[in-house]
């Protein structure tokens, strides 16, 4: 399975084609869909003033960011950590163009050269909700993702959120048959079928993560427009 990194970024403003810089970097790590404990993060300072537009959103100014490193001093670091991952970024053409031109000055082609393909998970948001609202915020509310703490944007911070939104996003509750592609792995599955579990401990769910499950599955189903298959299966 491919490595897959979560990435976000902040900077001085909106528009890198007219200079505008990158002040921050954020990345976290999935492995075998789960967060690892492995993250990148470093703020730069951009060698030019921060729109004051852009400092709402962040809270980030020029005088903050006078002493942090440049990014070319952090460039080979970065791609050490992205190298050969699949990229998850909402709004991934945001990002990219900014970090296409930041690798680009340090000497270092583009992020393309480097990573083995990007997803925006706006698209397969707004694929998913047609319609709706898909900002970040509105992916913790739907999918019930703790961000009371996001009070300013932050890469490091909004790459989490973002991990754990694209996580619910893609979790593909649809079907919970797996489809065994060789002999080997049928076997395989065949051999953990005859494991004694007379002796395996079961762990009731508590009273709070039952009602938290339920809460999900009755935001799925009002989605969707349809029952969901855990509750078909807990009525047969």
């Amino acid at each position: 399975m491919t490595r897959q990194v979560v990435l976000d970024t902040e900077t001085t403003g909106l528009n890198a084609k007219l200079g505008d810089r990158i002040i921050e970097i954020g990345c976290v790590e999935i492995l075998s869909r789960r967060l690892s404990e492995r993250q990148f993060h470093s703020y730069l300072n951009p060698e030019r003033d921060v729109d004051l537009g852009a400092t709402r959103v962040h809270g980030l100014t020029l005088e903050d960011l006078r002493a942090k490193p440049k990014f070319a001093d952090v460039a080979r670091e970065f791609l050490d950590f992205v190298a050969g991952a699949e990229l998850i970024i909402h709004n991934a053409e945001f990002d990219v163009e900014f970090l296409d031109l930041e690798l680009g000055r340090a000497g270092h082609g583009g992020l393309a050269d480097h990573v083995a393909k990007v997803t925006d998970t706006l698209v397969h948001a707004r694929e998913l909700h047609p319609g709706r609202k898909n900002t970040l915020d509105a992916l913790c509310e739907r999918y019930f993702i703790g961000n009371a703490h996001r009070t300013l944007h932050g890469a490091l911070l909004d790459a989490r959120l973002l991990a754990e939104c694209y996580l619910a996003m893609t979790r593909g509750q649809e079907s919970l048959v797996m489809e065994l592609e060789t002999p080997a792995a049928a076997a395989a599955a065949a051999a953990l079928m005859q494991v004694d579990l007379s002796n395996l401990i079961l762990l009731p769910a508590l009273p709070e993560e039952v009602a938290l499950h339920e809460q999900y599955l009755d935001a799925m189903e009002k989605e969707r427009k349809a029952p969901s298959l855990w509750r078909k299966l807990a009525a047969i």
